[in-house]
């Protein structure tokens, strides 16, 4: 049987991960605190000064991803002065400069995003996560998640015309195109960059958890079995316990004490290594 581990770090991940090898990552994922968010346990971060702030971790996430791993950023925009604050832009920006491919960005959307409105706008219903490489051939498991075919197969694919039948280039253009007879006969398809997912709405420990079903996918998307997991800003640690049942290594890093401890209790304790040294560090995959 193979062996999964899990390592819980109290401390910032800025010099934690300078800790841990390069080229050893196959899919970070995390959701960093937004600027001026969670004040009352991060701090919060000034939306002027985030890109300054997270460019020091971003250098050190490049180092510890291999090759052919995937960076996932779970990013939100501040509202500031009326206006939406264009430090996610920047950074993206900035992160190209330092290396990084902006290969993707993945909307989630909030199914049960409660109604609100402000003078100026309406209540945001979606929130970006955004796909990072370090080359552009990098592992994607795509059959792991497709979805069945839905209903609109059902009739659009009773009458094909002869344009179905061929490779219909788009009129504007772009040069895509699509073969609308390939998907007769099959119960699955592709999913859309955009993931439907109701936010965590039971776990009063955290102020921003994901819903286990998020990583979950991701996870799928991007690693096999006996693959290294790693989320720097760890929280409530939903990435680390759903890595762990999926049966992929993982590293998870948080500045607050309670949510280490909070995570230890939530993983498998069967299961659970805490490395002291780096050195360890290259056994978490024997």
């Amino acid at each position: 049987m193979m062996e999964i581990k899990s390592e819980i770090i109290l401390g910032d991940s800025k010099e934690e991960l300078k800790k841990i090898p390069e080229n050893f990552a196959d899919l970070i994922i995390t959701s960093p605190p937004y600027a001026d968010a969670r004040k009352p346990t991060y701090g919060g971060i000034h939306p002027n000064n985030y890109v300054e702030w997270f460019l020091p971790i971003s250098r050190e996430l490049l180092r510890v991803l291999k090759p052919t791993g995937t960076f996932i950023l779970n990013i939100k925009e501040r509202i500031y002065k009326s206006e939406r604050h264009t430090y996610v832009l920047e950074l993206i920006i900035k992160m190209r400069k330092q290396g990084w491919l902006w290969t993707e960005e993945f909307i989630w959307h909030k199914k049960n995003s409660y109604p609100g409105k402000w003078p100026n706008r309406f209540r945001d219903s979606w929130e970006r996560l955004l796909q990072f490489n370090k080359n552009r051939k990098f592992k994607m498991f795509q059959e792991e998640v497709m979805v069945p075919m839905g209903e609109w197969a059902q009739s659009r694919l009773k009458n094909l015309s002869e344009t179905d039948k061929i490779r219909d280039n788009s009129k504007v253009g772009s040069g895509f195109g699509k073969n609308v007879s390939k998907w007769v006969g099959k119960e699955k398809v592709y999913p859309t960059n955009v993931l439907h997912r109701a936010t965590e709405c039971n776990n009063k420990d955290h102020s921003a958890a994901f819903p286990a079903s998020l990583p979950e996918w991701f996870i799928k998307l991007f690693t096999k079995p006996g693959d290294v997991v790693i989320d720097p800003f760890m929280g409530s640690g939903t990435t680390i316990v759903v890595a762990q049942r999926m049966r992929r290594n993982s590293i998870g890093i948080d500045i607050l004490p309670e949510y280490v401890e909070m995570v230890k209790s939530r993983t498998e304790p069967l299961q659970f290594y805490l490395f002291e040294d780096t050195e360890n560090y290259g056994e978490i995959k024997s």
